[in-house]
């Protein structure tokens, strides 16, 4: 059957339709159909028979609001926090955790099956998060007047617009932030206009306010060892760490190369990684502050390329073209690339195989973000 290209006649913003829930794509929004006609729908999953309201309708697909759950899936749960729907953080609380890790594993899969046309089979099964609530370290409160109420609302973003959602609770956040969340509270801006990041600082890591560090400390060990294990099979000498932050991966990595080097290019991260190796005495390696782009071509000459890993953790943006054209000249021996973003990462990988240069030989994904659209991913790259 061909997929319906124009938008059907009978559809417009404000219909009500009952759908079935064939999908769930990334991102967290159900997929459904009306003739054939693709109609996404947030807090579903995949089996339900809903009933939706239809609030957006485009040339090639239409999105809708959940009226009501017709016919429920079996692996449907009581979300726990009663934000939920209506704060912009979760979208997976309804789904049971064993069901999110499946359907985010699928979704990691047909992604780069289809943006880097990568086999399915090369993707582990999910790691889960020891603690699918109270894992997160960090979050960023804020506030806004509210002018029908008279007063302020203090808490995170809405899911369908920039307006902030009232809060007084993160049921994913750790008990100190929610501590924190009502200490913020208690003391708000006299009309709006906050804007702060709360966090739960690493043990034994200097980590400077503004400079990144994982947001789920539970699952943070089994991430340092995949990276470790994915390191050691490679059989390098030299790291060269791009991204680094405050020296985590690098310094965590150490034991296992002869030498490394880590760039970063927020300058108060580099000097706290120097501190942190520093406090470990790790002294087989160093870190600079510098653009990956600028500073990675004479770090690769600095080692032998047939003995050398980079490893790339970047924004979820992912990599600039200028880095991946540079990484297929130099051609180090192995790459590991982890990412937040499963989309950009198939993107910039398939750049990196291209003409056989390089093989995916695994990708490894981490619940690092239960009840949220987000999967973490590691994976090992070979040169030919």
């Amino acid at each position: 059957m061909t997929e319906t290209t124009t938008v059907p006649s009978a559809l417009q913003i404000g219909q009500k339709l009952t759908l079935e829930i064939r999908d769930l794509a990334f991102g967290g929004e159900g997929v459904g159909r009306f003739q054939n006609f693709v109609v996404f729908v947030p807090f579903v999953l995949p089996g339900e028979m809903v009933e939706i309201e239809l609030t957006e309708v485009k040339k090639t697909f239409a999105r809708g609001r959940l009226l009501a759950v017709v016919k429920a899936s079996p692996e449907r749960v009581t979300p726990e926090c009663r934000y939920f729907g209506e704060c912009g953080g979760c979208q997976y609380q309804h789904v049971e955790y064993a069901a999110q890790l499946r359907l985010k594993h699928k979704q990691v899969c047909d992604l780069f099956e289809r943006v880097g046309g990568f086999s399915a089979t090369l993707v582990d099964p999910v790691i889960p998060c020891p603690a699918p609530y109270g894992y997160r370290n960090r979050l960023m409160i804020r506030s806004q007047w509210n002018k029908f109420k008279q007063a302020l609302d203090i808490g995170f973003l809405r899911a369908e617009s920039r307006l902030v959602v009232d809060v007084d609770e993160c049921k994913i956040a750790e008990s100190a932030l929610n501590e924190e969340i009502k200490r913020v509270r208690a003391t708000p801006p006299a009309r709006g206009g906050l804007k702060v990041v709360i966090r739960i600082p690493p043990e034994n890591w200097e980590v400077p306010k503004d400079s990144f560090f994982q947001n789920n400390f539970f699952l943070v060990p089994q991430l340092v060892k995949v990276v470790r294990d994915q390191l050691a099979e490679g059989g390098v000498r030299h790291l060269v760490d791009v991204y680094c932050g405050v020296g985590f991966f690098a310094i965590e990595s150490a034991e296992h190369v002869t030498s490394f080097v880590g760039v970063e290019s927020d300058q108060l991260a580099v000097r706290a990684a120097r501190r942190n190796a520093a406090a470990r005495k790790i002294e087989n390696g160093e870190f600079i502050i510098g653009r990956a782009e600028e500073k990675l071509p004479k770090l690769l000459q600095r080692f032998p390329a047939e003995m050398t890993a980079v490893l790339l953790d970047p924004p979820r943006t992912g990599c600039p073209p200028q880095s991946l054209k540079q990484l297929r000249e130099i051609r180090p021996r192995q790459i590991i690339y982890v990412s937040c973003h499963p989309a950009t990462l198939a993107r910039d990988l398939k750049v990196l195989c291209e003409n056989d240069i390089y093989e995916l030989v695994r990708v490894t994904p981490l619940d690092m973000f239960p009840q949220t659209q987000h999967i973490e991913c590691v994976s090992n790259l070979r040169r030919q």
